[in-house]
């Protein structure tokens, strides 16, 4: 199977994939001739059901999310609005092209051109704003919305576990940045798992929400009129921002009684790293030599000095920056200086505690790869977790490690690209605390009002859905 998606996609224990050589089917389920549309397709279980004449369905990526029978490889999907075509096409219409680049496609770039990540985000300013986009922004910025929302939810949820108080499914508390597991949850987990992970929004869609219910008002554009694209690590970003969640309705501007309610994306398209190398090589015959161009200060992470900032931590810095806000909102201490993360089993799986008169308060643990996350929701399933907060992401080594990143060159291997990734994402990138950072105070002033706010909630937090498998969904093995 392709390697583009998560381990989420790929895992041993799912049996629900559909392998790229195969097409997709929609089941002739009560006889309803093969032109017929349905809302949800359905998987013909045997190859030998398979009518010789049925045309192979196009399955969209909400589709995929919405059935319950299958998920598909990058193949097999028809990522049509999720492809470089597709974002070249909307360069050429009336509406702004606002891009949002994530810190681990920024330093994958930089590692492949052999350039600072600054020196990369200028270029690629430049890049991008030469083909008609409007605007490049960094989703370091809106990181640190999430991480703030999450500091909030996280000490709410521990204040409400405390002995005396009702126990509830508050604690542990699993990060949702990342949609392949937050995917695999859904589909394989079920309910039981779902109310311990965060209902913020991932930085993605934070500033999906940001690019189209704050940003449209002070451009004095609305929403639809707004074209945003974001650039990630990770196929199942894709899938992220397909999610009917993630869609809100608003009334077309030519007020036509069919058309009075559009469905708006937060997110309208994702480029991986790969695609967006794949872009400059296409378009830029010397990107090392490309004039560097102001960034837009409006949403990125950068100082007066012209230095990066952001949260500590390559997939995010959620444990980092929790643990130490709950360190000091719930027991008065002040960490300094990096965490010392223990590493329990493997590289994958570390975790790290604050004691306070000799009892453990904190117990906090990074948890990357499926194969320690199988364990974690296993303990937490049988009510044997001991752990306030986990760190969780679908891919081992985290986001720099994602599905979407560049490739190893010839010579070079995974583990050799990875180490330069984590040097490249750190250096000259300051660490700040996102409750300092001046622009996400302005945004909370303007728009959000205060973490967890009736308005913060409204844009910055979403809610997941289990999704039940049929008996007629179940895939033999092909």
């Amino acid at each position: 199977m392709s390697d583009k998606f998560s381990p989420a996609l790929r895992i041993s224990d799912l049996n629900d994939f559909i392998a790229p050589s195969q097409d997709c089917i929609v089941s002739l389920k009560g006889q309803k001739p093969a032109a017929a549309k349905s809302d949800r397709a359905e998987v013909v279980i045997s190859k030998k059901q398979l009518p010789v004449a049925t045309e192979p369905v196009k399955i969209s990526l909400k589709d995929c999310l919405a059935c319950s029978g299958c998920i598909t490889s990058a193949e097999t999907i028809m990522l049509e609005k999720q492809s470089l075509d597709e974002f070249l096409s909307h360069l050429e219409t009336t509406k702004a092209v606002v891009i949002s680049l994530s810190p681990q496609s920024r330093a994958a770039l930089a590692v492949q051109y052999g350039l600072s990540t600054l020196q990369v985000f200028k270029k690629l300013t430049t890049f991008f704003k030469m083909l008609g986009v409007k605007a490049v922004y960094d989703t370091s910025c809106s990181r640190d919305v999430s991480l703030i929302e999450s500091c909030n939810e996280f000490v709410a949820r521990y204040r409400q576990s405390k002995p005396g108080k009702k126990q509830g499914r508050n604690l542990p508390m699993l990060a949702s940045a990342c949609p392949g597991w937050i995917c695999y949850a859904e589909k394989t987990l079920g309910s039981y798992i779902l109310p311990y992970i965060s209902s913020v929004k991932s930085p993605q869609q934070v500033m999906g929400s940001t690019v189209k219910h704050h940003l449209s008002e002070k451009l004095g554009l609305r929403p639809e009129e707004i074209y945003h694209v974001s650039v990630m690590p990770c196929y199942d970003k894709k899938l992220e921002a397909s999610r009917d969640d993630f869609v809100f309705p608003v009334e077309s501007k030519g007020g036509e009684p069919n058309d009075s309610v559009l469905k708006i994306a937060e997110v309208d398209s994702v480029l991986t790293t790969g695609e967006v190398l794949d872009l400059i090589q296409a378009k830029c015959a010397d990107f090392n030599n490309l004039e560097e161009s102001p960034l837009d200060r409006l949403f990125t992470n950068v100082n007066d000095d012209e230095q990066l900032f952001g949260a500590n931590g390559s997939s995010g810095g959620y444990a980092d920056t929790i643990f130490r806000y709950a360190a000091k909102e719930i027991f008065g201490r002040e960490v300094v200086g990096p965490l010392e993360f223990k590493t329990i089993k493997n590289s994958d799986f570390r975790e790290v505690t604050l004691e306070v008169d000799g009892e453990t308060v904190l117990k906090f643990a990074l948890c990357y790869g499926f194969r320690n996350l199988q364990n974690v929701v296993r303990k937490i399933k049988i009510g044997q977790s001991d752990y306030h907060y986990l760190e969780v992401m679908a891919c081992p080594s985290g986001c720099l490690n994602g599905g979407g990143q560049i490739k190893p060159k010839r010579g070079q291997s995974g583990k050799e690209l990875l180490q330069s990734l984590e040097a490249v994402y750190t250096d000259n990138v300051l660490v700040a605390d996102p409750f300092h950072n001046p622009i996400i105070r302005g945004l909370y002033d303007e728009w959000l009002e205060q973490p967890g706010s009736e308005k913060a909630i409204k844009y910055t937090h979403t809610q997941y859905h289990p999704i039940q498998k049929s008996a007629t969904a179940q895939m033999h093995n092909w």
